[in-house]
């Protein structure tokens, strides 16, 4: 599989910086990624009927917001301690094409498909802790191969 370009360019930032990371966790969205323009209120919908799944599960959780400045594209999601497995489900569940695992500092993006993956380097060195403006919310959706 052949990711997109901007995988590899997302930066995350966070509404408030925990105080500790899980070991390894699993960031997934629900967002339209999957070459599909959706409404806002269609995001927000799905984000919102991922947010209650995943607050089912009674695992660690925190609002993360996946952005890549080159495209202007921003997309809020979860970061979630969940296995890779799991979160690769929700993936799929939720229609998007990869979703990014951490473990240790490590980041990787894994297609929910075939489930390839490909490292993208230090998740720590991404988080961008200054970057709590607001953002605009970008909904259209990413031209996926």
């Amino acid at each position: 599989m052949s990711f997109h370009p901007a995988y590899f360019n997302t930066r995350f930032r966070v509404e408030q910086m925990p105080s500790s990371w899980p070991e390894s966790f699993v960031i997934v969205t629900a967002y339209a990624t999957t070459g599909e323009q959706w409404s806002d209120e269609e995001n927000e919908r799905a984000d919102e009927a991922l947010r209650r799944r995943l607050n089912e599960l009674d695992v660690w959780i925190t609002r993360i917001t996946g952005f890549y400045h080159g495209i202007g594209h921003t997309e809020p999601g979860w970061a979630v301690e969940i296995d890779l497995a799991t979160g690769i489900g929700l993936g799929r569940d939720y229609r998007q094409d990869a979703i990014f695992h951490v473990e240790g500092d490590r980041l990787a993006v894994v297609s929910c498909a075939e489930q390839d993956v490909a490292a993208v380097g230090s998740f720590r060195e991404r988080v961008d802790p200054a970057a709590t403006q607001a953002f605009a919310i970008n909904t259209q959706s990413l031209d996926l191969p």
